[in-house]
């Protein structure tokens, strides 16, 4: 997603997502938790303009990419994708 990288702590990586708001990767022979098949976990990026993000992220070649759709009840936009490890990544924006 070309985040940039704030904090390389080596087994764990820090990226920056927003002014203050940062996510942290961790190896799971040396975090708390451990790899899993089952993936119960979404992590969910609020983004101004989704269809250009949808746009670069279909040029990554990602897997399990789905169309942007927008949802009147939550009034978002979004679109998701696996990550390398197969966590759901979802991209979205407010609707007007």
């Amino acid at each position: 997603m070309g985040l940039p990288l704030a904090i390389d702590q080596g087994w764990s990586k820090i990226y920056r997502v927003t002014e203050t708001g940062y996510v942290g990767l961790v190896d799971e022979t040396r975090g708390s938790h451990r790899a899993h098949p089952v993936k119960p976990v979404q992590l969910c990026i609020r983004v101004r303009d989704v269809d250009a993000w949808y746009g670069y992220i279909a040029e990554q070649g990602v897997a399990a990419l789905k169309e942007p759709r927008s949802h009147q009840e939550l009034k978002i936009r979004a679109f998701v994708f696996d990550d390398p490890e197969g966590y759901q990544i979802e991209m979205q924006s407010a609707l007007d």
